[in-house]
Parts: structure tokens; C-alpha cells; sequence
């Protein structure tokens, strides 16, 4: 397998499928449907920082809702395991399951700290509706992922810059 380019600000992310919470193989671009996107990696439902921060993106989905935005989580749960993991938290955003582990290793996002799981690295873009990454987020160590307000100043700018011909004069 190919690796992928840095996954750094102005490269474009790939445009990567998977199957999704309820088995249905899914693209990050039919997903994004036009629209801004932020997309994170996350160990699992297992992990207690991983809980932790996904009742923080919970609390965020009516935000996203209405600004017609996007999240997405990809994990190495099973799909099962996340729809039950998703269900629990009251989540409405797209699970990705890498439960094949297609992507961890072509995106350079293997945790490679837990031996046991082979996780996904926690980390978080945040994604033009071309799937150009506008930040990125290294979020293996908890206070390094994006908080509430930092997503919200991303998504502000991105829409800014796709809605621009929107404006009037």
C-alpha cells in the first residue's frame, strides 16, 4: 500500500471509504455532500479520553447541523460496536470503521503506544468540502485535540471562504 502525504494544512486529505456505523460502505466526500467537515480519528469506544471527548462533539452536532457541517470518526471498532458506541452517546455524526485497517497505516495515524488494540492515533482535521485540510490536530495527548471554540473558528473560516459569493455587496 501507498502511503499518504503529510496530512498537514493546504494538502488534501484522501478521499477515503469505509464502511460506516451501520455497514454501508461510505466516501469522506459523500459525506461532506459540499459541505465543511471535521473529521477525527479516535482509539475507540474503550478508551476513557476517548469517551470523554466524544460527549464533547455531541454537544456540538446542533452547531454543526444548522451551519450545514460535518463530523466524522473513524475508529478500529467494528461497525457494530460503534452503532452501539454511537447510540449511547446520543451521536447523530458518522462513524467510520476501520475495523480492517484499510487507512491506518497509509495515513501514518497508528497509535503506536498500545500494543494490544493497534488504535488509531487520536488526531482531528478539519476539512474544506474538497477535503483540503484547513488544521490539524494532534490529539494523543488529550489537550492537544481541538476544543469546541477552536472547531467553531475553523468552521467560520472555512464557510467564510465557500460562501464568500454568497455575501452581497
Amino acid at each position: 500500500m501507498e502511503a499518504i502525504p503529510e496530512l498537514i494544512p493546504g494538502k488534501r486529505f484522501p478521499d477515503l471509504e469505509l464502511p460506516d456505523h451501520s455497514g454501508r460502505e461510505r466516501r469522506l466526500s459523500e459525506i461532506a455532500a459540499g459541505n465543511p467537515l471535521a473529521l477525527f480519528t479516535a482509539r475507540g469506544w474503550w478508551c476513557p479520553k476517548e469517551q470523554r471527548y466524544m460527549r464533547e462533539l455531541v454537544a456540538l452536532q446542533n452547531e454543526f447541523e444548522v451551519a450545514y457541517s460535518q463530523i466524522v470518526v473513524i475508529t478500529i471498532d467494528e461497525p457494530e460496536t460503534q452503532s452501539a458506541f454511537r447510540a449511547g452517546l446520543g451521536a447523530r455524526f458518522t462513524f467510520l470503521s476501520d475495523a480492517e485497517r484499510r487507512w491506518i497505516d497509509r495515513l501514518g495515524l497508528l497509535e503506536g503506544t498500545d500494543t494490544t488494540h493497534l488504535p488509531y492515533r487520536p488526531a482531528g482535521f478539519t476539512l474544506h468540502p474538497d477535503l483540503t485540510i484547513h488544521n490539524a490536530y494532534n490529539g494523543y495527548w488529550y489537550w492537544g485535540r481541538a476544543s469546541a471554540e477552536e472547531l467553531r473558528q475553523d468552521m467560520r473560516a472555512i464557510t467564510r471562504q465557500i460562501r464568500a459569493d454568497w455575501e452581497l455587496d
